[in-house]
């Protein structure tokens, strides 16, 4: 078996799990994995030379899709100003991702990714915490 092929199998089978736990952390974390595979692949099928516009509108719509998920998902009730300023950051990386497929570029959902990259690792830390409790 291949090492991407391995790769795949591992996480799809990680994927699993968290959607069999039940554990609402876990969840979102997935998430935001899979946002930033996909925004990524968004960016990388944006390019003139090596990309792909079928598969650059896929990402896209997938990214979108994934950001409604998680805008959908937060409790403004009990989250409070996190509930709020998660609800910005996501409709921050809406509009830049937006941004980049009108206009064909990639820099402004590269600084989405980054940002989103920083909250996904908190919200991992969050998980593997509440998973050693």
């Amino acid at each position: 078996m291949s090492k991407n092929k391995m790769m795949h199998a591992y996480t799809s089978s990680d994927r699993e799990a968290v959607a069999e736990s039940n554990d609402p952390v876990a969840m979102v974390a997935l998430l935001f994995d899979e946002l930033i595979r996909q925004m990524r692949e968004f960016v990388r099928h944006t390019d003139q030379e090596a990309g792909n516009a079928e598969a650059r509108s896929n990402h896209f719509s997938r990214s979108l899709t994934l950001i409604y998920a998680l805008q959908s998902s937060l409790n403004f009730e009990q989250g409070g100003d996190i509930a709020n300023n998660l609800f910005r950051l996501y409709e921050y990386s809406r509009q830049q991702l937006l941004a980049d497929w009108k206009g064909k570029t990639t820099e402004r959902t590269k600084q989405a990714i980054t940002i989103l990259d920083e909250i996904r690792d908190a919200w991992h830390q969050i998980s593997r915490r509440r998973t050693a409790e």
